[in-house]
């Protein structure tokens, strides 16, 4: 494996605006919660005076409850001593159950927050930083979850679902089966075959299910993994629960930056809404209130106020946050500095620095995480021979295929020069008609418009016959796209990381954490 390119985001045309504005400190107001060891100074000193005694220790205890079942390597037991510490902090990603991980950044996003905190040791060597993994096992949505795809099939798992998914227990386990037909031949596919058995085994939660198979690949590395579906964690959130409840304040102290991103970049990731809560029973429904009752919706279960807060005091384990009160409730019982996370995640926190402000939390750092791209050699041979480059592939793909079907075309060049020509006899006669009558002038700028159509079109048919003359440089193109982005999207969003695992094994993923870059948000290239 050999690293080839790293790609700025900057440079690649669909990193969203706002991703790429927020990385040049451009948005008023977040310049100080981007990656800089000077923003790291500040923010360990912000945490620090933040995040308490008796916060650590019932941290401590709840990640010694939840890892109990795992026997866990030096490095993790030492992290997770270390939480009782004062001058230790934590860096942390968070992802849904997707079944076996689902697309391989749910690898690439925990080795960067590993790797940071390497960074952040070696530059400040007397704190200690801990990576963590914070399970989304609270949502609900189990068909965004339920597969993974690799090169060759896509698997799936059914489930009952509409509560909380990672409360659900497997039965469906066919997918092991066919999975084990894919990989049983590879160089490391009895390891991930094991590998899926004991996390997927008949009985176990998908909370386990994902606890086993994160813990296999990543407890050398020191990785502590965190399910926020805690009655001791949500005890210490109860008091901004209960505010949300009775104020809705997160939609209102959002307001001015939600109006101001929709303002400026067209939309926002996620809407706030009145309360941002789910009631959890049998399964996990939205909370809403008309001022005097609160109904849980889909359900026949409604509170008074008074009833609604008892049952918050007493059972503050039924309550869940949304996608935006999440981060609030992770920065609440973490001594956390910063969040690494995909630019979606990463567009929604930017929406909810007011409402840190208000609850007095310490908003984070906000660290948009690298992408990776394993191409083989072959295929960055083919693109090589085309005379065009990796990161061609990365801007407006359309365009330049067109630009390179029409290539040294004599036709095209001809054109372009009568163009040229007919511009600049036009320019001579609107001058002058522009001294004489009006509507001579007039005519003359219709004459102007309707013949410069005409080069138009006949540009588009001179492209529309090349691409029919030329076909097979055209799918030449196609499939190369194709060989980049799977399902014509990244990589890394369509496979899962057994595609990779399965020829490398764990070495596979130390060659990943050694490429990260930490500094700057990167698309890194590895040529296989």
């Amino acid at each position: 494996m050999k690293t080839i390119n790293k790609l700025s985001f900057n440079d690649i045309e669909s990193i969203p605006q706002l991703v790429k504005d927020f990385l040049n400190q451009k948005i008023e107001g977040f310049e100080n919660k981007t990656f800089s060891l000077d923003n790291f100074t500040q923010q360990i000193h912000q945490k620090q005076e933040f995040f308490s005694s008796e916060q650590r220790r019932t941290l401590y205890n709840v990640f010694g409850e939840q890892l109990s079942e795992f026997k866990l390597s030096s490095k993790q037991k030492e992290n997770l001593e270390s939480l009782l510490q004062p001058n230790t902090f934590t860096m942390t990603t968070g992802h849904q159950l997707n079944l076996f991980s689902g697309p391989v950044f749910f690898v690439y996003k925990i080795l960067q927050t590993i790797k940071t905190c390497s960074y952040l040791k070696e530059n400040f060597p007397d704190f200690n930083f801990v990576p963590v993994y914070w399970m989304a096992s609270e949502d609900h949505d189990f068909a965004e979850i339920n597969h993974f795809k690799t090169e060759n099939n896509y698997y799936e798992t059914n489930e009952k679902s509409g509560g909380p998914v990672g409360r659900i227990k497997i039965n469906d386990t066919y997918f092991i089966s066919e999975f084990e037909k894919e990989f049983k031949d590879s160089i490391f596919g009895t390891e991930l075959i094991l590998m899926m058995k004991e996390a997927y085994k008949t009985g176990n939660t998908l909370t386990q299910a994902i606890q086993i198979l994160v813990n296999r690949l990543f407890s050398e590395f020191g990785l502590l993994i965190l399910d926020g579906d805690s009655k001791e964690l949500k005890t210490q959130i109860r008091e901004v629960f209960k505010d949300e409840l009775l104020h809705g304040s997160l939609q209102k102290t959002s307001k001015e930056k939600v109006n101001f991103l929709t303002e400026k970049y067209g939309k926002v990731q996620v809407n706030p809404r009145e309360i941002n809560l789910f009631y959890l029973s049998d399964t996990r429904d939205r909370i809403e209130s008309n001022g005097e009752k609160y109904f849980i919706v889909d359900k026949n279960i409604q509170f008074t106020k008074e009833e609604i807060l008892s049952e918050l005091e007493n059972y503050p384990e039924k309550f869940s946050p949304n996608a935006l009160m999440r981060p609030v409730y992770q920065e609440k019982v973490l001594p956390n500095l910063a969040y690494i996370g995909g630019n979606a995640e990463i567009m929604y926190w930017l929406e909810l620095k007011d409402y840190f402000s208000t609850i007095n939390v310490p908003f984070p750092i906000l660290i948009p995480r690298n992408s990776m791209l394993f191409l083989k050699e072959k295929t960055l041979r083919k693109i090589e021979k085309l005379d065009l480059k990796i990161e061609d592939f990365f801007q407006n793909f359309p365009v330049l295929t067109n630009n390179k079907i029409l290539d040294d075309n004599a036709i095209l060049k001809l054109l372009e020069e009568k163009e040229e020509l007919l511009t600049n006899n036009f320019s001579e006669l609107r001058a002058s008609a522009e001294n004489t009558d009006k509507s001579f002038g007039n005519m003359v700028k219709a004459e102007e418009v309707r013949q410069m159509k005409s080069f138009k079109r006949m540009k588009k048919r001179l492209l529309h016959a090349e691409k029919i003359k030329q076909n097979e440089l055209l799918e030449r193109l196609e499939n190369l796209f194709l060989d980049v982005h799977p399902a014509k999207t990244w990589q890394e969003r369509v496979y899962n990381f057994s595609v990779f695992f399965s020829d490398y094994g764990y070495s596979w993923l130390e060659n990943c954490w050694e490429e990260m870059v930490v500094q700057d948000s990167k698309l890194i290239i590895v040529a296989i």
